[in-house]
């Protein structure tokens, strides 16, 4: 099932895709278009979740840390 769903998938953004490049091209070159554009896209699409994820990892472990050090401030000038 999943295959044909790739298939169906990849034809219309095969179809959306050469509509707005305007190009034309038969079937199976739109289907194949389609679903590499796909394979690429969900790839690029990963790795920038992937990289903006650590990035984001990385801002959270350093206003984490400035909070930890104003609370230790604070304690040591008590």
């Amino acid at each position: 099932m999943p295959v044909v769903f790739l298939i169906i998938v990849g034809a219309a953004a095969g179809f959306i895709a050469t509509r707005i490049m305007r190009i034309e091209t038969d079937v199976i070159t739109t289907i194949v278009i389609g679903i590499a554009g796909a394979l690429i896209g969900g790839l690029v699409l990963r790795t920038l979740l992937a990289v903006m994820g650590m990035f984001a990892g990385l801002v959270g472990a350093i206003l984490g840390a400035v909070v930890l050090i104003l609370l230790w401030q604070k304690i040591q000038n008590r």
